[in-house]
């Protein structure tokens, strides 16, 4: 079982939990920043992605030792368990679409990457469910880190845009508009990542941690939220906000909160009602036929099975007569129609209720806000860009953080073994009797 009284004496662990809560943050960073396209060369780039994320899944291994090496116990328990199961079973229906992939090897790298960024989720959890058992008094909190390495990346966009906006922008609308993420990122998955953040330090205002320095922090992603022009993530982030006023229990900070989205409606409406008008809107930007296409020209040829993990077509691009050509389909849950069929499109459906019965039982208020943070933002994404099911990009990564979260547990009942060496390597805490 788990320590219950603690002897006279008690190790300061406070700079070893500071080395780590840094080395996580610097993983995360670097994690986040593999899915950019840093070059135009396509060879290095994917070279580069696939590197890196090996690598920082081995340096998130490498610091879950280090935790079991100061005293914590790999002792864990699965709940919630078909969704984790259903997302395995979804992969492993890719894996298997290899046999009639339109393209086997770019079904194959994209599974890659996907279970490379599944391995990395499952010990980077792991690492804050042992921080919180065994050093509760000043644990390292997943919303922190998450929200600091997703601040320092957003940040560089921003000085970026003002150092040379030529690079960190992208003409848009006739070059009537620029916006934030230039060739390097999407400017919509720019967009996601900026609300995961600003939900990430909204939860540190909750705790009273440092409220000045968040509010600074949070100021330039909101701003570079903006500059992304990305209206599926703000309308993300006012959903949030919407969230936070109706949970609130101060009537001041409703009042605040509902002021501050009032007076910011007229510059949401500026956002959304860009060149083309209302009928840009409307139409998703040309999404709506393109959908129409796919589902009416490329599921029939294809229906059950798809055409392999990650492709929508026969060919590299699905083209039609009524709509532009694209490799993707702009919306995760068709993505998964057209390249695992309806056999994967009903495993997906059946994981995405289980994940979100899990979020509705999660035993903590605070693990709640910050599953919904996160969660919020990358399912709008999905419905508009690559999404939790889609090409490789961190919207699957912070999805496969969410199922590890809600089916990961510690388990409190330790073996003999087990006891015996949480006595030996942290003699501060009796063992419970």
């Amino acid at each position: 079982m788990l320590p219950k009284r603690s002897l006279p004496f008690a190790p300061d662990y406070s700079a070893f939990l500071r080395l780590v809560q840094v080395l996580l943050t610097v993983i995360v960073l670097v994690m986040l920043a593999s899915f950019f396209t840093w070059t135009d060369n396509v060879a290095v780039t994917r070279a580069a992605k696939i590197v890196a994320r090996v690598a920082m899944t081995g340096a998130a291994y490498g610091v879950y030792r280090l935790i079991l090496a100061r005293g914590a116990v790999d002792s864990f328990r699965w709940q919630h368990s078909l969704a984790p199961l259903l997302y395995g079973a979804y992969l492993l229906l890719g894996v298997a679409s290899l046999l009639w992939s339109t393209n086997p090897g770019y079904s194959l790298l994209q599974l890659v990457m996907d279970v490379a960024s599944l391995v990395f989720a499952y010990f980077f959890v792991k690492c804050f469910l042992l921080l919180e058992a065994f050093f509760p008094a000043r644990s390292v909190l997943l919303s922190q880190v998450l929200g600091t390495a997703s601040f320092w990346l957003v940040l560089l966009f921003v000085v970026g845009l003002v150092v040379a906006p030529e690079v960190f922008g992208r003409l848009t609308h006739g070059a009537a508009e620029i916006r934030l993420g230039g060739y390097f990122i999407n400017p919509n998955e720019l967009g996601m990542l900026c609300v995961v953040c600003l939900s990430c330090l909204w939860l540190g205002l909750y705790r009273g941690h440092r409220p000045v320095l968040t509010a600074l922090q949070m100021a330039p992603v909101l701003a570079a939220l903006v500059l992304t022009g990305s209206r599926s993530s703000l309308v993300g982030f006012l959903l949030i906000v919407g969230f936070h006023i109706w949970q609130a229990r101060s009537t001041r900070l409703k009042l605040a909160l509902a002021t501050a989205t009032l007076l910011a409606l007229p510059l949401v409406g500026q956002l959304f009602i860009k060149q083309g008008g209302l009928d840009e809107v409307l139409n998703l930007t040309g999404r709506l036929p393109f959908w129409h296409a796919l589902l009416t020209e490329g599921l029939p040829k294809e229906p059950l099975l798809g055409y392999g993990f990650m492709r929508i077509a026969y060919g590299d691009y699905f083209q039609s007569a009524h709509t532009y050509a694209a490799q993707m389909t702009h919306n995760t849950f068709i993505q998964v129609l057209l390249n695992l069929g309806l056999v994967g499109f009903a495993i997906v459906l059946a994981q995405l209720a289980f994940t979100l019965r899990g979020f509705a039982a999660y035993p903590t208020h605070e693990g709640r806000l910050l599953l919904l943070g996160i969660f919020l933002p990358i399912l709008i994404n999905s419905f508009t860009e690559f999404g939790i099911f889609g090409l490789s990009n961190y919207g699957i990564l912070f999805y496969q953080l969410l199922i590890f979260l809600i089916s990961l547990r510690y388990n409190p009942r330790l073996s003999t073994p087990e006891q015996l060496f949480l006595k030996r390597m942290r003699p501060e805490l009796a063992l419970a009797g």
